[in-house]
């Protein structure tokens, strides 16, 4: 009796499994719908595929996006070069943004995004610069920082960020966004 019981259960178990997975998108299809998206919205965008040498980058809302990581999960649009000092390790670094869903980009409309870029009742964000040991660092994951590593602190881009670099609590979901982030020191 037992042991027919615990065959039932096994049974059911493997039928319930069987039965959710195979109306779910697997990871790896995840990923290649991601990548579509963010061909789709680059496609029609100029690309370039390193940052300058000498970090002369062009400006504004028909600059190029330039890939800043070697794998392609981050490409980076500057829409203002600041005239701060860049950022040193631990400096904490404030930030205001708008998020887009690449899924929803459709012939050059990006449709509502989220943020805190436009409410000013909504707090401003922060992280403390390539000090991931920090929550406030890696909750939002690494790409938010690499411009950074080029432009002075208080500059302006866009961003295309794939899902692997993007919010930590988010990487599972497998949704790239641009980011119009605008980054800033402390007030004093």
């Amino acid at each position: 009796m037992r042991k027919t019981t615990l065959r039932l259960l096994i049974a059911l178990v493997a039928v319930i499994t069987t039965a959710s997975c195979s109306h779910r998108d697997s990871y790896a299809d995840l990923l290649n719908a991601e990548t579509r998206s963010v061909n789709a919205f680059l496609a029609d965008n100029k690309v370039v595929d390193t940052v300058p040498e000498d970090s002369k980058f062009e400006v504004g809302e028909n600059a190029p996006f330039y890939r800043i990581d070697a794998d392609g999960n981050v490409y980076m649009q500057v829409l203002y070069i600041g005239t701060d000092d860049k950022a040193e390790y631990n400096d904490q670094i404030f930030f205001r943004f708008m998020r887009y869903n690449l899924y929803n980009y459709h012939d050059g409309d990006l449709g509502v995004g989220a943020g805190n870029a436009e409410d000013f009742s909504y707090p401003s964000t922060s992280f403390r610069f390539s000090n991931f040991s920090m929550p406030s660092s890696t909750q939002w994951g690494s790409a938010i920082q690499l411009p950074l590593n080029y432009l002075p602190v208080d500059s302006e881009v866009n961003l295309v960020i794939k899902s692997q670099l993007g919010v930590s609590d988010e990487i599972a979901n497998v949704i790239p966004y641009l980011y119009k982030v605008r980054y800033y020191r402390p007030q004093i």
